[in-house]
């Protein structure tokens, strides 16, 4: 029996694992050797954390499953009649049962070019770039004689109030008013603009509005500025058009809108822009025999509501799947039905300051925060030096003080693009005003 896993994150590790020691053959393909923590990539790319902090080699973390292959490869289509996985290596994986756990990326609402100007942040590579165009920024503000533009150096916009857009304001909001602050000398990083643009009446719309609430309070206590009810239709090199208003800015970071993987055109199925393939109560995909997907790329309804995107339901469906895959093929048992049991659902807004949603009971403040933090430690203990990570990032936390932050690359060819890009920043919003 042969089994393909594609996608070696929370769900698609979780299923390997239950499938380790069967008399099955796993393949488990990812264009990543590393399984990545995401919940915690905001933190290294506001330097608090460092990339090997939070990711963990895949082979590594199945090296005691002599039944478990790993190939790091990227999948380029199926052959559902032969039962054939396209690599782009030019390699193909036979299969007899097929795990589809791919994920999911940031939608652009048809506007993929933004993504060069305004990057998501799904990998360690979207986190080191971020990383980079902040810290460059502040830089450049530092070396520039223009006010206005010294200004829009210091100004960081975050487009999208959900649970990434709320963390990722807050992390920059404490970067630049207590790491950045006392170290240069032409410019206050204390009096930067941090901005969260968000097209809802409200942030964190899947909370509860009093946490909400909460959330707004909490990010102006920390200078973050919130904007709703506001859309977002351009978005350029200098910084974004928020309706015809033009926002000149040093960083942009998209946090808006989600799309499934390629999972559905490989199935070839139709699902509309989102991506997400209908699945049965088993995972398995309507219409197709043997093959499975779950997580983010899933669309599985629960009491008549689709599950969200949360690591959680993905860890659990690639856990219950591994079991029940794991019985079907030693005993021929049927494949039961999945059910999500939610632990809550918690975004952090900065430090000492967070939201927990458990359903019936809610919690917020100091005792969420410190929730937050147990949680994500107990998560991170699969994680090579478990213990030395968990004190190196509490450490971190509770005293303010950042990891790497350095600029590779040369600093006078972005110094250049940002003085070609001057003009443009200036004509933009006398353009979109007449």
């Amino acid at each position: 029996m042969q089994v393909v896993i594609i996608g070696a994150g929370f769900g698609g590790l979780a299923c390997a694992h239950g499938l380790g020691g069967t008399s099955a053959e796993v393949t488990l393909i990812d264009k990543q050797n590393h399984h990545l923590f995401q919940p915690l990539l905001y933190q290294v790319a506001t330097a608090a954390l460092s990339p090997a902090d939070i990711a963990q080699p895949v082979r590594w973390l199945v090296r005691r499953h002599n039944n478990i292959r790993v190939l790091m490869d990227e999948v380029v289509g199926l052959d559902l009649d032969e039962k054939q996985v396209r690599l782009s290596s030019g390699g193909i994986e036979p299969y007899d049962i097929l795990v589809i756990a791919t994920g999911s990326g940031y939608s652009y609402f048809g506007h993929d070019e933004w993504a060069q100007f305004a990057p998501g942040l799904k990998t360690i590579e979207d986190a080191r770039a971020l990383r980079g165009r902040l810290r460059r920024a502040f830089e450049l503000a530092e070396l520039t004689d223009d006010p206005d533009r010294r200004n829009a150096l210091m100004t960081s916009v975050i487009v999208g109030g959900g649970p990434t857009g709320v963390e990722m304001a807050g992390a920059i909001a404490e970067l630049c008013r207590w790491t950045l602050a006392g170290e240069f000398r032409r410019i206050d990083p204390t009096k930067a603009r941090v901005l969260l643009i968000e097209a809802g009446s409200r942030i964190l719309a899947g909370f509860p509005e009093e946490l909400s609430a909460y959330a707004m309070q909490e990010l102006a206590r920390l200078g973050v500025t919130v904007l709703l009810d506001e859309r977002v239709t351009d978005v350029r090199a200098e910084g974004v058009f928020v309706g015809d208003q033009f926002i000149a800015a040093g960083t942009l970071v998209w946090a808006a809108g989600v799309q499934a993987s390629p999972a559905a055109a490989w199935l070839k199925l139709d699902t509309g822009r989102s991506g997400h393939v209908p699945v049965n109560a088993d995972l398995s995909v309507r219409g197709l025999d043997n093959v499975y997907v779950l997580g983010d790329t899933a669309q599985f309804m629960q009491d008549g509501k689709p599950l969200p995107g949360l690591a959680q339901v993905a860890k659990q469906q690639g856990e219950y799947l591994g079991k029940a895959l794991r019985r079907h093929i030693e005993s021929g048992a049927p494949m039961p039905a999945f059910r999500f049991h939610n632990r809550g659902n918690t975004a952090v807004i900065g430090r000492h300051a967070a939201v927990f949603d458990f359903g019936k009971r809610r919690m917020k403040g100091r005792l969420a925060w410190l929730l937050w933090a147990i949680i994500h430690i107990y998560l991170l203990i699969g994680f090579q030096n478990r213990m030395l990570v968990a004190i190196q990032w509490l450490w971190r936390y509770f005293t303010g003080a950042r990891g790497a932050r350095l600029i590779s690359g040369p600093l006078h060819e972005e110094m250049m693009r940002t003085e070609r890009g001057k003009e443009v920043s200036r004509r933009s919003p006398k353009a979109a005003s007449g």
